[in-house]
């Protein structure tokens, strides 16, 4: 065998790991019947035990004794089941997740992704107005790691971030003794 053979072999699983995804498959793949949570608030009793995969940025977390109730703020998903935190919400709804969840770790405005099926609908109080939440019943969730905020240099917006100060095409040229001094040597 070749040398460069036995080094791509070598090096395939390497590029392969690098390529590998900690969220979990069903929250990266979508699911081919599913409802939007629109759909969902105009007809919740027609779209009981529907698969869903929702997401949105978490309003408010509440621990019970057997189970904990996320509520979230839905925002559409990007490619790979992420919320997409600049797009306009489509309303709220209820995560209804087995087991005890962390409310320091699951703070709000942290995104979270979840699937499973809707259980029907819930009436709680926002403010003072009494509004219908869809109530999902999780099977799988995911916590998104926060989003680092894009540093910019200078504060200039036509700042180019690859411009580099010390590249100069021309260097050799005009560093020559005639170019630099050509009418006046005390330049």
């Amino acid at each position: 065998m070749h040398w460069s053979v036995i080094a791509w072999v070598l090096m395939a699983p390497l590029l392969l790991a690098g390529c590998a995804s900690n969220v979990p498959l069903p929250v990266r793949t979508g699911l081919a019947d599913q409802v939007s949570l629109s759909t969902v608030r105009a007809d919740p009793e027609r779209y009981r035990t529907a698969p869903v995969r929702w997401g949105g940025e978490i309003i408010a977390i509440e621990n019970k004794a057997q189970e904990t109730w996320v509520e979230l703020l839905a925002r559409p998903l990007d490619s790979e089941g992420r919320p997409q935190s600049y797009e306009a919400s489509e309303g709220r709804f209820l995560g209804r997740i087995a087991g005890f969840l962390d409310p320091a770790v699951y703070t709000a405005e942290r995104e979270l992704t979840v699937t499973g099926w809707v259980e029907g609908q819930l009436i709680r109080k926002v403010g003072e107005y009494p509004y219908t939440y869809p109530l999902v019943n999780v099977r799988v969730h995911y916590l998104w790691p926060q989003r680092q905020p894009v540093r910019h240099y200078r504060h200039d917006p036509w700042y180019d971030p690859f411009y580099d100060p010390f590249y100069d095409p021309w260097y050799p040229y005009y560093r020559h003794p005639f170019y630099r001094y050509p009418y006046y040597p005390w330049w």
